[in-house]
């Protein structure tokens, strides 16, 4: 009983500083990617090549006030930003970092994250809804028609990995891919699997960031159209919880497409699988999801969402159905 407390605040503890971290440094690696990208310096007066700007910052948000405009829903208004950190936070309880390193193994953990995935977007509508703003509320309409689009192929896709792996927990699922580079689901070539599985991680990669609401997906921000979206409203820690959110929500999507379709913590190459490959793995991810928000321009809402219902969702239905034929075959 004990041990299990010790282990409970340990992995509580660990969860509490990996999401702070990265919830803070993030921002400065997109800030200096982005920079690097237009040609710019970026962040460099806080501290060494301005690694210091993120605790700059969050004491600036810390010490101001947190207004609430007259005529909006003081309580929801209050309560959507802490909503917003609260799913990304939970979910990393269920990810296993590595054979012997994850906070709870659940039988259901694939299940779990899309259950927290949908409170996270329900956090965008109440923040757009209770501030009472046309921005706010026009882009509260557009990240729930978004996130309906994009969630539908997203699950299609992990669907074929949970028939192949035959189980919805994490875990086993990156213990089944585990052997070097060709066991991954990705490239697995079991059985015809090959054939479907890139396509899945494509799919599944492009749902991660329409989900994420990164560019060129960001129409719930779009700031030359909505000013910020439904933070229009939010200033101080308001704002900081909901760009806090954000940054975990891409950690957590990094670690799902990582564990489903790279093996999670296994080496590519044969050699002792750890920790430090899923690590290399996930930030290799982060780093292509800022690499794309600031090297493709915003599209259209419309064309955003016909590319979900129109090519996405057929190409995934096609690729469940070939999955279950090959495993059905064979």
């Amino acid at each position: 009983m004990e041990t299990s407390m010790w282990r409970a605040l340990i992995y509580l503890v660990g969860i509490m500083a990996f999401a702070g971290v990265n919830a803070a440094w993030l921002g400065w690696c997109e800030r200096k990617g982005a920079a690097r990208i237009q040609r710019r310096i970026g962040p460099c007066e806080a501290g060494f090549a301005g690694l210091l700007q993120p605790l700059a910052d969050g004491l600036k948000l810390l010490s101001k006030q947190l207004l609430v405009p007259q005529g909006v829903d003081g309580i929801v208004f209050r309560v959507a930003p802490v909503l917003a950190m609260i799913p990304a936070i939970t979910s990393m309880v269920v990810i296993p970092f590595s054979d012997n390193i994850g906070a709870r193994a659940m039988e259901l953990s694939v299940l779990l994250l899309f259950a927290l995935a949908s409170i996270g977007m329900m956090a965008i509508l109440l923040g757009g809804w209770a501030s009472g703003n046309k921005y706010a509320i026009i882009s509260a309409a557009r990240s729930v028609s978004q996130n309906l689009a994009y969630e539908i192929p997203m699950l299609l896709t992990v669907i074929t990995v949970v028939l192949i792996s035959g189980s919805m927990n994490l875990r086993e699922i990156a213990i089944d891919q585990q052997g070097g580079f060709w066991h991954w689901n990705i490239f697995r070539l079991e059985n015809g699997h090959f054939l479907t599985m890139w396509i899945s991680f494509i799919i599944f990669f492009i749902c991660s960031v329409a989900e994420t609401n990164r560019a060129p997906f960001d129409m719930a921000e779009a700031e030359s159209e909505l000013v910020a979206g439904f933070m229009t409203e939010y200033g101080s820690m308001g704002f900081g919880l909901f760009m806090m959110g954000e940054y975990l929500n891409i950690v957590v999507g990094a670690c799902l497409t990582a564990t489903l379709f790279l093996g999670g913590w296994d080496c590519p190459f044969g050699l002792t699988p750890g920790i430090w490959w899923f690590l290399l793995k996930i930030y290799i991810l982060i780093f292509t999801f800022i690499w794309i928000r600031w090297t493709y321009p915003r599209t259209q809402i419309y064309r955003l969402l016909n590319l979900s219902w129109k090519i996405l969702i057929p190409f995934s239905l096609v690729n469940l159905l070939i999955t279950a034929a090959l495993i059905k075959v064979f």
